[in-house]
């Protein structure tokens, strides 16, 4: 970690709590504990913009950094501060408190958004997801509303002789968001009945 732009960010950034940084984006991204609020790559620090602040930082004529994945441009939301900017920390650290309140902001939103896929949600995977998007519900929401003995059901129609009892389970947990395994046996009997 020679890169003079990294460490006089590191060291600047020594204010907020458990700085680190962690290589990424073919740079390092900056983290305040676990939010990333700034990056640096080619020898340039930049800071992570929010609805707030990114018309700002595109008036002053700042860009963001897109980098390439699958040989398709990617976007980010960090934007390259200007070289002069070094000439007066004190508007990077004011920039960069914003940065991370942002950062912050975004990360609690998108917890508390949940899962957008129905892969991502407790004990199922891509293979499930296929299956019930075969079954013909395709979303998180999509099973929510079914619930899980109506997917159960849908399942069964759609993949004859080859649904086991345990999916059952998994999707109850994936609802009710925990694993299969907790689920208590009064609620499993309840579903059993349900189902017959």
């Amino acid at each position: 970690m020679d890169k003079p732009v990294l460490k006089n960010s590191l060291r600047l950034f020594s204010c907020f709590n458990n700085v680190k940084s962690r290589s990424m984006f073919g740079g390092f991204g900056i983290f305040a504990g676990e939010t990333m609020f700034a990056l640096v790559v080619n020898d340039k620090l930049h800071l992570r913009a929010n609805a707030e602040n990114e018309q700002d930082f595109k008036q002053a004529g700042l860009k963001p950094y897109i980098y390439k994945k699958r040989g398709f441009p990617v976007v980010t939301k960090h934007f390259a501060i200007p070289d002069e900017w070094w000439e007066d920390t004190t508007k990077i650290l004011s920039q960069a408190k914003r940065s991370l309140e942002a950062a912050k902001e975004d990360k609690e939103t998108k917890s508390k958004a949940g899962p957008e896929r129905i892969k991502d949600l407790p004990n199922l995977r891509l293979a499930n997801e296929r299956m019930l998007k075969k079954a013909g519900i395709i979303s998180v929401d999509a099973l929510f509303e079914a619930g899980s003995i109506n997917a159960f059901r849908a399942l069964q129609d759609t993949h004859q002789g080859t649904v086991s009892i345990d999916l059952l389970w998994a999707l109850e947990g994936a609802i009710s968001g925990q694993h299969w395994s907790v689920i208590p046996q009064e609620r499993r009997s309840e579903l059993l009945s349900k189902l017959s």
